[in-house]
C-alpha cells in the first residue's frame, strides 16, 4: 500500500529522543506510535510534545504491542546489548545510536540476535545521510578528486547534554565514544568500506576534568588497506556551539565541507533570541543561527531510509557491522593512546569492560 507506514517506539526521552521523533514526523514512511523511559513522566512529557498515542515507564510493556515493527535506542551505551536482544526477540527491526555498545563481544551478540530473529539491525550513523557529505561522496566516487588519500572529520562542541555522557560507567568513555565513532565510521564509509589495518590516537583531559574521568579532545589517525588515511578529531572543550566539518584530499581535486556556516545566517544581537544551533551556550553577541538543522545533519533521511527498508523499498546503508567496525577502531584507538603506540588491526582488547579502560591501562601487545 503507498500509504503503509512503519510504526516505531522510541526507548528514551531525552535529546536524541527528541530529534527521532521530529525526524520521523519529518518523513512520510513511519510514525512514532509509542515511547518507553524509566524515568517518571519523561516518556508522557515527549509523548504529548509530538502527539504520540502511548507512553511506558518500562520498555517490556511497550514491546508486546503487536503493531510497532521497528523500535529506536537512545538509551545510554551501557543498555544498549540488552535492549538490541530484547527487540530482536520481540520481533521487531531495531535502530540503534551510536556507539553500538560497550564491548566488542557486545557487538556481536547483538549482530547475531538480529540474524537469528530475522530483523534488521540499523546503525544510526547520521553522516551517512549528511547532504552536504553525500554530495561530497558522490563526487569522489565519480572521480571528481581522483585517488582518495586523506579524509578528515571534526566534530568539536563544550559538551553532551545528558549526564550519562559525563559517567564513563554508563557512557564507557569521553568524546572519543561520543563522537570519535562518527568520524571513524564516515571515514571507513567515504572511501568504500576498505579494511582498516592500524590507528594512532592521543587524547587527554583539558577542561572538564571536574564533571568526568573521560576524555575532552582527541586525535585519530586510521590507515586503510586501499592506501588511504582518516584523520578524526573530536572535543568537548570547544566554545561556542557545535562545530562539524570535513576535508577531503585527492590526486587530482580536494573539498571542503563545513555543516553548519553554509546554512547559516551570521547574526550580531546584543540582547539575544530564543535559540541559535545546537549546544551554543548564548545568542548574545556574534552567533550562527541555521536553517533546517535536522535535514542538515541527516537524520530524517536517516530514519526515512531504515523505514523504507523495514517496507521492502530500500536496502540498508548503515548496518550493525558498520558499528562494529567504528567499535573496534574505537576500542583499539583507547589502547593506543594509553600506550602511546601505533595499534595495528584486527585488535582484541580481551575481557575489557568497557573502551575507555584501554586508555587507562593499555594491554601488553
Amino acid at each position: 500500500m503507498s500509504d503503509q507506514k512503519v510504526k516505531v517506539g522510541i526507548i528514551g526521552s531525552q535529546f536524541e529522543a527528541d530529534i527521532h521523533c521530529a525526524s520521523i514526523a519529518m518523513g512520510c514512511s513511519a510514525e512514532v506510535v509509542a515511547i518507553a523511559s524509566p524515568t517518571p513522566g519523561h516518556a508522557a512529557e515527549l509523548a504529548a510534545r509530538y502527539g504520540v498515542a502511548r507512553a511506558y515507564t518500562d520498555y517490556h510493556e511497550m514491546l508486546k504491542d503487536p503493531s510497532i515493527q521497528m523500535v529506536t535506542i537512545t538509551a545510554p551505551n551501557l543498555l544498549h546489548c540488552q535492549l538490541t536482544k530484547d527487540i530482536a526477540a520481540a520481533g521487531k527491526h531495531v535502530v540503534l545510536e551510536k556507539p553500538m555498545a560497550m564491548t566488542l563481544s557486545e557487538c556481536d551478540e547483538m549482530i547475531a540476535a538480529c540474524e537469528s530473529a530475522g530483523v534488521h539491525l540499523f546503525y544510526a550513523e547520521e553522516l551517512f545521510f549528511t547532504p552536504k557529505y553525500v554530495k561530497a561522496k558522490e563526487m569522489a566516487d565519480q572521480g571528481a578528486f581522483g585517488q582518495v588519500y586523506l579524509v578528515k572529520q571534526s566534530e568539536m562542541h563544550f559538551g553532551p547534554h545528558a549526564d550519562w555522557f559525563w559517567d564513563i560507567e554508563r557512557s564507557g568513555g569521553g568524546v572519543f565514544m561520543d563522537m570519535g565513532c562518527h568520524g571513524l565510521a564516515f571515514a571507513y564509509w567515504f572511501l568504500g568500506r576498505p579494511e582498516p589495518v592500524a590507528i594512532t590516537a592521543h587524547m587527554g583531559t583539558y577542561v572538564h576534568g571536574d564533571r568526568t574521568k573521560g576524555e575532552d579532545h582527541t586525535f585519530a589517525v586510521v590507515e586503510f588497506a586501499n592506501g588511504a588515511v582518516g584523520h578524526v578529531e573530536d572535543s568537548w572543550a570547544r566554545r561556542g556551539g557545535m562545530d562539524d566539518r570535513i576535508e577531503v584530499y585527492g590526486s587530482h581535486g580536494v573539498t571542503y565541507g563545513n555543516l553548519h556556516m553554509g546554512n547559516a545566517l551570521p547574526t550580531f544581537s546584543e540582547g539575544g533570541y530564543g535559540y541559535a544551533v545546537e549546544k551554543a551556550p548564548t545568542t548574545q553577541g556574534w552567533s550562527y543561527p541555521v536553517f533546517e538543522e535536522l535535514w542538515n545533519y541527516g537524520f530524517p533521511q536517516e530514519m526515512e531510509h531504515f523505514a523504507r527498508c523495514v517496507l521492502g523499498r530500500e536496502e540498508p546503508q548503515a548496518t550493525g557491522h558498520d558499528g562494529r567496525v567504528a567499535q573496534q577502531l574505537m576500542m583499539a584507538g583507547y589502547q593506543s593512546a594509553g600506550s602511546g603506540r601505533r595499534v595495528a588491526l584486527p585488535f582484541d582488547p580481551g575481557d575489557v569492560t568497557k573502551p575507555i579502560d584501554l586508555w587507562f591501562s593499555p594491554r601488553q601487545l
